[in-house]
């Protein structure tokens, strides 16, 4: 558990340095937003080695301790947020219509994700990571609003952008879902 705070404390004061000290990452400069990327990778790391371990590096994942057991339908209803956040994630990049109604396409995303996690995961180290996680997204959302105004809003996409947008959502979704069950968790139910 304590790799996965580490990892979360990591990704929380990188991603927040802007909101919260934003004289001192102006500072920084170009090599800011080095040190930005690198402290995100090295959170990244250090959460996925808190959750699920490392034989090569002698790492054990966190203890398994059981704070709910998820009933076998959250699947898919994780699989249906996920398609979501997926497209959430994609239509932030090519603006697509959904963007003119939601201001923050990509920490929504962010959000659905968690809340798709925590739904099916009802351990204790996945209710610190995916709930640290949700928790991060929500103040940033918080913060960036606070700090002004909605800018104008994007222009209504084409419908072949919208289009694209949910095939790639499809075949990212895919993708991620092979993944999951390449690494052993299978998302399928």
């Amino acid at each position: 558990m304590t790799l996965i705070v580490l990892g979360l404390a990591l990704w929380w004061g990188a991603h927040l340095w802007k909101r919260v000290a934003p004289g001192s990452r102006a500072r920084w400069g170009e090599p800011g937003k080095g040190l930005v990327t690198v402290l995100v990778l090295v959170g990244v790391v250090l959460m996925v080695l808190g959750f699920r371990g490392s034989d090569w590096l002698g790492i054990a994942p966190a203890e398994f301790v059981e704070l709910w057991s998820p009933p076998r339908f959250l699947v898919h209803v994780n699989n249906l947020l996920m398609f979501f956040a997926v497209y959430l994630f994609a239509a932030s990049g090519m603006k697509t219509r959904i963007t003119r109604v939601i201001r923050h396409p990509q920490l929504t995303a962010v959000k659905t994700w968690a809340v798709a996690h925590l739904l099916v995961n009802g351990d204790l180290a996945s209710v610190i990571l995916f709930g640290g996680i949700l928790a991060w997204a929500v103040v940033t959302v918080i913060l960036i609003n606070r700090a002004g105004p909605r800018g104008p809003l994007p222009e209504p996409a084409p419908m072949g952008r919208e289009i694209g947008a949910v095939l790639g959502a499809v075949v990212v979704l895919v993708g991620i879902m092979l993944v999951h069950n390449w690494l052993g968790v299978p998302p399928w139910g």
